[in-house]
């Protein structure tokens, strides 16, 4: 595990007992087999299969899972608006949202990850994959290096700013900045461009511990749940330039 892999934001779920899911798909061979790897995994429960958005967030609701395994692209509820309402409706702590996707590139992952999902993970991953990832975002941990996410959102930035429009259910306008301390601005700019937490303290002559609670205060005054919600607000509100210099 790099530096970038290590735990980032957010609260940690109590490591005590299994690790509670929630499997959401509607290709029932797809959500089936995730849940019968996932029954079968050691330290794993799985609470609930929905086959579609809107049964996700009553399942959700009446289960309070650790993390949530979320299909994109579905009909009617999407999962990016499934996400955007779990979180809303969650009690502390938040489950954790792991969005499954066929394409790595996909505007629907960017639309999830701005909607505070926590990562994403291509279907065709493998169980090992799949379980580590589960494993990560479940202990808070960054499931990708932060410039993975840096790539993801520059790309679709740059699509939005010569005229694409946003990204399907792409939610509300990012929050304005004006709430932080020029610290904290430093910080978010910093994860926006791809840093780690360690890089960003070598960066600004602080400790790791100072750029977490920088970065910790900052998600709370933005309402952010996730590292990766963190680096689109970056880029949507200018503090961050796609093609910006990155972490070398």
């Amino acid at each position: 595990m790099t530096d970038a892999d290590r735990p980032t934001d957010g609260p940690h779920h109590d490591a005590a007992g299994p690790i509670r899911l929630l499997v959401v798909d509607d290709q029932y061979l797809v959500r089936t087999g995730l849940a019968t790897l996932l029954r079968a995994a050691p330290g794993m429960e799985v609470v609930g299969e929905a086959s579609d958005g809107a049964e996700a967030v009553v399942l959700a609701a009446r289960t309070r899972p650790d993390v949530v395994l979320m299909d994109i692209r579905m009909p009617g509820l999407t999962g990016i608006q499934a996400t955007e309402r779990i979180l809303a409706q969650a009690v502390d702590p938040a489950p954790r949202i792991l969005v499954l996707t066929t394409f790595d590139l996909d505007e629907y992952v960017y639309g999830a990850l701005r909607a505070g999902a926590s990562g994403f993970l291509l279907k065709d991953a493998g169980p090992e994959r799949l379980l580590a990832a589960v494993t990560a975002v479940h202990g808070g941990d960054a499931l990708f290096a932060p410039a993975v996410t840096r790539r993801l959102v520059e790309a679709f930035t740059r699509m939005t700013d010569t005229g694409r429009a946003d990204p399907p259910d792409a939610g509300p306008p990012p929050p304005a900045l004006t709430t932080l301390t020029g610290r904290e601005a430093e910080v978010l700019r910093l994860v926006g461009r791809g840093l780690s937490n360690a890089e960003a303290a070598d960066r600004l002559f602080i400790s790791e511990a100072t750029v977490k609670t920088h970065l910790n205060r900052t998600m709370s005054k933005l309402g952010l749940t996730s590292r990766a919600q963190a680096v689109v607000v970056a880029y949507e509100t200018g503090l961050v330039t796609p093609g910006g210099a990155g972490a070398g």
